[in-house]
């Protein structure tokens, strides 16, 4: 006996084609600034550790605050409001890294009471690099900061800066709040969004942190 001969199947019409696309593509959309952020947090990849090395050395060559174009981490930049137009500028500053650094005393007290060793300033490295980027630039003011990258000296932080009488900053009404006088000074007032954490407003609500909010000086230096 013969074998039954099988019909010929049907070719998929285009909706079902249509569909079984649809199930291959699943997922949010990404954007360029999620793959960037996500090769910031990489940094032991064999492209970024190369990368991030050549940068070291030259940025060892330079001086403590370089005016920069662009900004290295756009990602980071456009979060905390930067904008690619006039009146915004990128400033890279150069911190030690460590604790405080103190004099050796040598008379008056035994080695274990002289207090040079481990010391740390109540404010972190960045709003150092913060509040001296502003002193550097006396008429910008700064609006944020983000780190891009350390050695075992340094740490390097772009430091955005907002000129608050350019006419471009003063008509955009996202960033003009900015060019009021009670915002002026604020790197060293701690109103940045590093000044904000390092005083504790950040991570800091409820039990413990009564005496935080709306300022330390405001409580008499009672809180943490």
């Amino acid at each position: 006996m013969k074998a039954p001969v099988e019909a010929p199947k049907e070719a998929p019409t285009a909706p079902q084609q249509e569909a079984k696309v649809s199930e291959v593509k699943k997922g949010p959309t990404r954007n360029m600034y999620h793959y960037m952020g996500e090769a910031w947090k990489d940094l032991d990849s064999e492209d970024m550790k190369h990368i991030m090395w050549q940068r070291l050395v030259d940025w060892r060559k330079e001086g403590t605050f370089v005016r920069v174009e662009k900004p290295l981490r756009l990602d980071r930049a456009r979060a905390l409001g930067y904008k690619a137009k006039p009146g915004f500028v990128i400033v890279r500053a150069k911190v030690r890294r460590g604790g405080l650094r103190k004099h050796r005393i040598k008379k008056g007290r035994r080695p274990k009471r002289k207090g040079i060793l481990k010391i740390t300033m109540r404010k972190n490295i960045q709003r150092i690099a913060e509040e001296r980027t502003g002193k550097r630039y006396p008429n910008l003011e700064v609006l944020a900061s983000y780190w891009v990258g350390e050695d075992g000296r340094h740490k390097w932080f772009e430091v955005i800066m907002v000129d608050v009488n350019h006419p471009v900053i003063k008509s955009d009404p996202q960033i003009s709040w900015i060019c009021s006088t009670k915002h002026a000074n604020r790197a060293n007032r701690g109103l940045t969004p590093a000044g904000k954490k390092g005083r504790g407003l950040v991570r800091k609500k409820g039990i413990g942190a009564e005496k935080v909010r709306p300022s330390l000086r405001a409580h008499d230096r009672q809180g943490t």
